[in-house]
């Protein structure tokens, strides 16, 4: 019996054993708990869908934490912020890509090699943060260790209305 059959059950046995009144009202509190539970858990389902980009075999994995619509506009337009977890197993480096807002990063395990456009590549350390500014291409990004993994924290605003937030480069991928 799966966990979602499981809440229905016990959701449903619960509502016949304890509810008084008739026995419309009983099917009625039944049918009520049974799409309350339906309800939450397709918002769960298609809340960490959406969240969850990167998570295809062999890709960094990326972890959505939390997406807002937030008060401030960017570039004159409403605005989101995302809070991502990435994490890059020992030598993993992901794909180059844009994000169609500013990044801002934080270390919070390992070491992480990050470059933009055409910059060199530089090496941060946990504790330490990064920018990468709208549109530009990350070139660069990966595990330089062997043996550690590494975690990052980024928050990325974007227009409300973009459809991709995270946009793989042409032909590089």
């Amino acid at each position: 019996m799966t966990q979602l059959e499981k809440l229905l059950h016990t959701a449903t046995i619960h509502t016949i054993h304890t509810s008084t009144g008739s026995s419309k009202m009983k099917i009625f509190v039944v049918m009520h708990r049974t799409f309350l539970a339906l309800a939450v858990c397709a918002a769960f389902g298609v809340g960490g869908m959406t969240l969850a980009q990167h998570t295809r075999k062999g890709h960094v994995k990326v972890t959505g934490l939390s997406q807002r619509d937030i008060i401030e506009k960017l570039d004159g337009k409403a605005a989101s912020a995302t809070v991502l977890e990435v994490t890059f197993e020992p030598g993993q480096k992901d794909s180059p890509h844009r994000h169609a807002g500013p990044v801002f990063g934080y270390v919070l395990e390992g070491e992480y090699e990050h470059a933009i456009d055409n910059e060199p590549v530089k090496t941060y350390k946990a504790g330490e943060t990064f920018y990468e500014p709208s549109g530009a291409v990350h070139r660069v990004a990966r595990n330089p260790s062997g043996k550690t993994r590494t975690r990052l924290l980024a928050v990325i605003l974007y227009p409300r209305d973009t459809k991709e937030v995270t946009v793989p480069e042409k032909g590089k991928e």
